[in-house]
């Protein structure tokens, strides 16, 4: 692992340390969750609510995920009001004269790293923290980050989202020994992509925007879709786990019911929300009945007229043989030779720019407008004509809901600034 000594012993550094003193919680086990790990699943919980996490805290789980969106959940509470100017003297006494916005994106992540910092202490777990957005596309800055995060403590989990520069930015922190969670997964195809090229510890598929999706746009009820989409992602990692020797698992994500705790066990990872896990709770059975369900073949219903191929949605659980093969190509490529640009010219060879696609002004405007998910009639078009992947909109449309929270962050900081 990389632990620059300037990393280490900058200002910034030490006040993002200074007085992080929690209290360690001593948690009992839970049969329930007990169960849940005998049938595969490590559970963790999504959340940065130091109290809501408290409540359901058990000895069964590992780790904490957070987000851009969590994170400016938890600032915007003002429990580091007191402390950003603190920061920003920090940053200015190892930057002088560094730029507003630079000294911004600093604070944002230092907020990051205490916060995770005091979940670390509290719980005595593994915290995934994420990248500031506007690193989504710059590989050596993403980079720099993520290795100051590791430098600050080695129960960090690096958050990198899905970008051709993020897939080159994750393999180099993996090959460092910097774990890292890759974020904003959709199907099966991206996560066989993300294993091929980055071979990150862990990635996810965000299920339960998908089934909101399918039935927020009358696709049909929506049951099965994420799941499938995930059972699929899970067996094709499992697949290149062996294949190619790498150790990436499967995190269950956007989870939304209590049921799918039971319908989904045996997938590598669970991160739950605290209304999910509850809800498991609250109506869970003999825990002896939960067993492993990663062979279930579960089958979406859709509503009469719908052409699921047309629509996008079969691209979430089926990988074509033209992709296996660019991926196959990419997993060869050293990885000091592997570049963004590089992945995109492979896959364009293959055919398969609908992964990475690359949007008008316009359409991005439209995107951001529609929120966590595109609109079907908006893209309809493009769907079928495989211009564009229903994965990578999602991809996309998650992107940028989470750089409008973060935007927000961002401003919150701004208002304690001094010139």
């Amino acid at each position: 692992m990389t632990d620059s000594p300037a990393i280490a012993s900058s200002q910034l550094a030490a006040l993002i340390r200074e007085g992080v003193s929690e209290e360690l919680l001593h948690a009992e086990s839970n049969p329930h969750w007990t169960a849940l790990k005998a049938a595969g699943t490590e559970p963790w919980l999504d959340t940065g609510d130091m109290d809501e996490a408290a409540r359901l805290w058990s000895h069964e789980f590992t780790a904490l995920t957070t987000n851009n969106s969590l994170l400016n959940k938890e600032i915007q509470k003002g429990l580091y009001d007191d402390w950003i100017p603190s920061a920003a003297a920090a940053v200015r006494a190892d930057h002088p004269g560094i730029g507003v916005e630079e000294l911004i994106l600093e604070i944002a992540f230092a907020l990051n790293a205490r916060h995770g910092l005091r979940l670390v202490e509290r719980f005595g777990a593994y915290v995934s923290v994420e990248l500031h957005t506007d690193l989504a596309h710059d590989v050596e800055r993403s980079l720099s980050y993520g290795r100051r995060y590791a430098a600050l403590c080695d129960k960090f989990i690096v958050k990198v989202p899905l970008s051709p520069a993020g897939l080159v930015a994750a393999r180099r922190l993996e090959e460092e020994g910097i774990p890292v969670n890759f974020t904003l997964g959709f199907s099966a195809r991206q996560n066989h992509l993300i294993t091929c090229a980055a071979r990150p510890s862990w990635l996810n598929v965000f299920l339960g925007r998908l089934n909101a999706y399918a039935a927020g746009e009358g696709l049909g009820d929506g049951d099965w879709v994420g799941e499938r989409a995930l059972m699929a992602s899970q067996a094709t990692v499992h697949e290149l786990r062996q294949q190619l020797g790498v150790s990436t698992r499967q995190i269950a994500a956007s989870m939304r019911t209590g049921e799918q705790v039971s319908t989904l066990a045996g997938v590598d990872v669970y991160t739950m929300p605290i209304a999910v896990a509850e809800g498991y709770l609250a109506q869970a059975g003999d825990p002896a009945e939960l067993r492993d369900r990663t062979a279930e073949d579960y089958q979406p219903q859709w509503a009469e007229g719908i052409d699921p191929s047309a629509e996008g949605v079969e691209a979430l659980w089926e990988i074509s043989p033209a992709l296996r093969a660019a991926c196959a190509e990419i997993a060869e490529v050293n990885p000091a030779d592997l570049s963004a640009e590089g992945i995109l010219s492979t896959l364009h060879a293959a055919g398969c720019d609908d992964i990475f696609p690359q949007l008008s002004e316009e359409e991005t405007g439209t995107l951001i407008a529609e929120g966590k998910a595109p609109r079907r009639e908006t893209w309809r078009d493009a769907l079928a004509s495989g211009r564009y992947g229903l994965d990578s909109l999602f991809t996309l449309a998650g992107f940028y809901a989470f750089a409008q929270d973060q935007a927000a962050l961002d401003e919150r900081i701004r208002r304690f600034l001094q010139d």
